[in-house]
């Protein structure tokens, strides 16, 4: 059973006016970049969850870091389709000029997430199963970046409208806390027409999407007739 009076009170909050505006804020980070960073360009651990929702990301953080990949996402079901985003994701490189990106891959271990999203099985999409899930992935990848050296860190998941951006950047604020050595990188690449680009970039390569954003609940939520 879900709590409805407390995701009654998120759904307020979500839609609540007085927001950070984390487009303003990545661009005040990158006047500090300009600055600090004179003799070389710092480098950035970008979480990837697919192909398309890295294309205009990519196009943009390549121009003010030294990007790597990390593509760290058990929580894709069944193990052909997180292959299958992985393949995209190359394929995205190679068409578009950046395949010298290095990408960084964890092994595949679904049984492990959906113990940890089990419990939220019945919360809706976009609400605290999605938030673990998140904030699981970032960590892993967060961890990764402090222990190799990285200066900052962030995801491309800001990109998609059917993910809350301000969660997303409260969890990378609260793990620049845990990992200190790393910044986070404050992100909502969907603004100032990057969902538009998405969608260039994502026709312009011939990328497959996907229509469920990765774990076994977000499918069967999208095909319920599916369901056993």
């Amino acid at each position: 059973m879900i709590d409805e009076e407390a995701y009654r009170k998120y759904l307020e909050s979500f839609h609540a006016s007085n927001k950070t505006n984390y487009w303003l804020e990545s661009q005040k980070e990158l006047k500090k970049i300009q600055e600090k960073y004179t003799d070389r360009r710092p480098r950035l651990l970008l979480h990837v969850c697919c192909g398309p929702c890295a294309a205009w990301p990519l196009e943009f953080l390549q121009e003010h870091f030294d990007v790597t990949i990390m593509y760290n996402n058990s929580n894709i079901w069944p193990q052909s389709e997180y292959s299958k985003r992985l393949d995209t994701l190359k394929q995205l490189l190679e068409l578009s000029g950046m395949n010298s990106i290095p990408i960084i891959t964890t092994p595949y271990d679904n049984d492990a997430y959906n113990e940890k999203l089990a419990p939220y099985a019945e919360d809706p999409e976009g609400w605290t199963r999605c938030f673990l899930c998140y904030r699981l992935r970032m960590d892993e990848a967060y961890a990764y970046a402090e222990a190799n050296g990285f200066d900052y860190f962030t995801t491309v998941m800001t990109i998609s409208r059917q993910k809350n951006s301000r969660k997303l950047n409260e969890i990378g604020l609260e793990l620049q806390e845990k990992y200190p050595a790393v910044r986070w990188f404050p992100c909502d690449f969907k603004k100032k027409g990057g969902q538009v680009r998405r969608d260039e970039l994502v026709s312009q390569y011939c990328l497959y999407c996907q229509d469920y954003c990765g774990c076994i609940y977000s499918y069967y939520a999208r095909h319920p007739e599916q369901k056993r």
